[in-house]
């Protein structure tokens, strides 16, 4: 056996889909920089080259559509056939879906997102978690791309949150699942970072407020998200991280202070007549907390 060969069978392997563009690009060349062979897949085969052109290590360039399960079991099979084992699976294929209102929102659009976004991590986590069972030794890593849509959706975007809140569901069920056969699984929740999604969101120009206005809101450079899937797939898999969270920190602008008096003086007047100004108390303190701006 050449040493080249050697080599590629004692690094470890990981599969990233969506690996044409954005995280998904930038996590697989992260990851063939820090030795591992790297499974590419996604549609546009063009762009998937490209990405392994980028790669020092050993790449596997398999087009397909991860929500066709035949294609599901083909991108695996192919994985095992030519390295001999599974450690990491980045479930990263996704698409933000339409930025309407709930009640515009068309049934066929609805199923896209979730077939892409939902259906195609359940797909490929399916096929991994068959792997991860029956190898020797036992287990893998399973790494899904949320959203901070998960905790805090957007203005207009039900169906990507909806779609983002049932990948915690499959992070939390693999988890439980798998913990007997050695895998675990983390959710990356992303923040703004500069890929072509974000474009389509529309994050450079302003992004749509609760409160109705368009703010700017801080970006962060996709190499640090390239970084930090890195560093979870190098965890052993006695090691859990259900879950991290990976954005610009938050720094308040602006505090109505006025409010502030208004507070202390409520609360002088609770310790006097506590049954009757508890719930104005409250009231008083929400409108302080949603009078700050980020």
């Amino acid at each position: 056996m050449s040493t080249a060969y050697l080599s590629k069978l004692m690094a470890k392997t990981a599969i990233v889909t969506g690996a044409s563009s954005g995280i998904g690009k930038t996590s697989a060349i992260a990851l063939s920089k820090a030795g591992w062979n790297v499974v590419l897949t996604a549609r546009r085969e063009a762009e998937l080259k490209s990405t392994a052109q980028e790669c020092p290590t050993s790449t596997l360039v398999i087009p397909g559509d991860v929500t066709n399960p035949a294609f599901v079991k083909t991108l695996f099979a192919s994985t095992i056939e030519k390295y001999g084992r599974l450690d990491v699976l980045f479930n990263n294929a996704g698409i933000p879906g339409p930025q309407k209102q709930l009640d515009e929102i068309e049934h066929a659009d609805l199923l896209q997102v979730l077939n892409v976004n939902v259906v195609a991590s359940f797909l490929c986590t399916q096929e991994a978690f068959k792997i991860f069972k029956s190898q020797e030794p036992q287990g893998g890593r399973i790494i899904n791309n949320g959203s901070i849509a998960a905790h805090v959706p957007r203005p207009n975007t039900a169906p990507y949150a909806i779609s983002k809140h049932a990948i915690s569901g499959l992070t939390k069920s693999t988890n439980l699942d798998g913990r007997k056969y050695g895998i675990t699984v983390t959710q990356i929740d992303i923040g703004n970072v500069f890929t072509e999604m974000a474009e389509k969101f529309g994050f450079g120009q302003g992004s749509l407020q609760p409160d109705g206005r368009y703010l700017r809101e801080p970006m962060i450079d996709r190499n640090h998200v390239g970084d930090t899937i890195v560093h979870i797939a190098n965890l052993p898999t006695d090691v859990a991280m259900l879950e991290v969270n990976i954005m610009r920190p938050v720094r308040g602008k602006r505090v109505d202070l006025f409010v502030c008096p208004l507070v202390i003086v409520l609360q002088v007047l609770v310790l006097f007549t506590r049954r009757a100004w508890v719930p104005l108390l409250n009231r008083s303190r929400g409108l302080m907390f949603g009078s700050v701006e980020i």
